[in-house]
């Protein structure tokens, strides 16, 4: 199984759904805690009808998402608090049937996992990954 991620650092709606398309991806895994941004095109509903037009599926995943905690760790980059935050965050019930979801989606359809981070190293896209997909090949998209 192959599984992208993608961050919106930086990039417009326009550039996110050109490096999707071009990478074949069919659905978009969001899987930040609040979907939200203040950048324009990027918060969940607006951006679903985007990917929609696209001819993209769009899943909002929150519970696989970053708690607030997790988010500063990131921003501050504490790497390994983020890692024990976010363990924590996929022990709890919500997290588990959502990342079941996700296993299902991704086997069935080509999946990127959608972020605020550029890179993914910094980000918990990356540790969701290791954590629950630990067999995919992961294809970390970056827009130019």
């Amino acid at each position: 199984m192959k599984i992208f991620t993608i961050g919106y650092e930086g990039i417009t709606q326009r550039d996110l759904i050109a490096a999707l398309q071009e990478a074949g991806v069919r659905l978009l895994a969001d899987i930040r805690a609040v979907p939200l941004s203040r950048r324009p095109g990027l918060s969940k509903n607006i951006l679903a009808a985007g990917l929609r037009e696209a001819g993209i599926a769009y899943v909002g995943l929150k519970a696989l998402g970053t708690p607030a905690e997790g988010r500063e760790a990131a921003r501050k980059g504490h790497h390994a608090r983020l890692a024990q935050i976010y363990a924590q965050q996929l022990d709890l019930p919500e997290a588990i049937v959502q990342a079941e979801q996700l296993k299902e989606m991704a086997l069935e359809t080509p999946t990127a996992l959608l972020c605020f981070e550029r890179n993914p190293s910094g980000c918990h896209r990356s540790l969701l990954v290791d954590a629950v997909l630990p067999d995919a090949e992961r294809v970390d998209l970056f827009v130019r």
